[in-house]
C-alpha cells in the first residue's frame, strides 16, 4: 500500500520479476549445486548482479568494487560501514 503514499513507487514488482526470470527458467539447471551453501552462495551473488543492474551499474565492476574494500571491514563491530558498499550509495554511484 506504500505506492499510494508515494507517487514514484510502482504499483507493481514486474521489474523484480523480469530481471530474475532467466535464474528461474534455469533453475532445472542448477539444481544440483553441490550443497545446500553452495544454492545460498549462488542465490546471494545473483541478487548482489541485479541489484547492481537495476542501480544502473555495471555488475562487474561493482562487484570488483565491494570486494576490494570488503575485506578490511570487521561487519560485527562496523555493520554502518556497509551501508557505504550498497548500490545505491552515493560513494557506489560517483565510481
Amino acid at each position: 500500500m506504500n505506492f499510494l503514499k508515494d507517487g514514484n513507487i510502482a504499483i507493481s514488482n514486474n521489474l523484480a520479476e523480469n530481471s530474475i526470470r532467466p535464474f528461474t527458467v534455469g533453475r532445472r539447471n542448477w539444481l544440483f549445486s553441490g550443497s545446500p551453501e553452495g544454492a545460498t552462495a549462488s542465490a546471494a551473488v545473483y541478487s548482489i548482479v541485479e541489484t547492481a543492474k537495476a542501480n544502473g551499474l555495471n555488475p562487474y565492476e561493482y562487484l570488483r568494487y565491494i570486494l576490494k574494500f570488503m575485506p578490511g571491514l570487521r561487519f560485527n563491530e562496523e555493520s554502518e560501514f556497509l551501508e557505504d558498499l550498497l548500490p545505491w550509495s552515493p560513494d557506489v554511484q560517483a565510481f
